[in-house]
């Protein structure tokens, strides 16, 4: 063996070792290959980094139990689903609760935005209780059968459940739908980037 094979060998050695060991990383976010939700396992489907202007604003990872790769897949994908948002820097949570209104109205036809209103305003109560969000601060938008979908801030479920299917197919959209917030994160979520 020569010196340079020798050195291939362990270069891809010590690289192997690394990556077994190692979880990936966004903006020092550690991104887990598959959690458990409800008794599930689901796998990583895609993660990214949501920006505003050049801000890095929140690491978004989704969860699911078969891969999806649009919103219809997402929400006929069977068993629980989870979006996360990591912060990375800190915003007010009022107005960023405003932001998730804006992103609905942009998503969803105008004759069904009548339905979503009293769901809206129990997420803006969310984020307006919250305040700030601070680097580390953890979002879960989880889906769960049966239950609805569990808003999870800090650490503390907000709240009763969100059991309309609808709702929660409004509030994906922010991320998956026609004219998503950050199309870069749509893809990453999606695995597609």
């Amino acid at each position: 063996m020569t010196l340079k094979q020798f050195f291939s060998t362990w270069l891809l050695a010590a690289c192997a070792a690394t990556s077994a060991v190692a979880a990936p990383e966004i903006h020092g976010v550690k991104i887990e290959d598959s959690i458990t939700l409800a008794g599930s396992k689901l796998q990583l489907n895609g993660a990214g980094t949501r920006f505003k202007a050049v801000f890095k604003v929140y690491v978004g990872e989704l969860y699911t139990s078969q891969k999806v790769s649009s919103l219809d897949e997402l929400i006929a994908a069977p068993g629980p689903k989870r979006l996360s948002m990591t912060f990375v820097r800190e915003i007010e949570a009022g107005p960023f609760g405003k932001l998730l209104t804006r992103g609905v109205e942009d998503n969803v036809p105008k004759n069904e935005m009548s339905k979503l209103v009293p769901g809206l305003i129990r997420m803006g109560d969310i984020f307006t209780v919250n305040k700030v969000l601070v680097p580390g601060d953890v979002i879960h938008l989880d889906w769960i059968p049966g239950t609805g979908m569990v808003v999870t801030a800090k650490g503390k479920v907000q709240g009763e459940p969100f059991k309309e299917p609808e709702f929660y197919k409004a509030i994906m959209s922010i991320w998956f739908g026609p004219s998503p917030a950050d199309f870069k994160l749509k893809e990453a979520l999606l695995g597609q980037k």
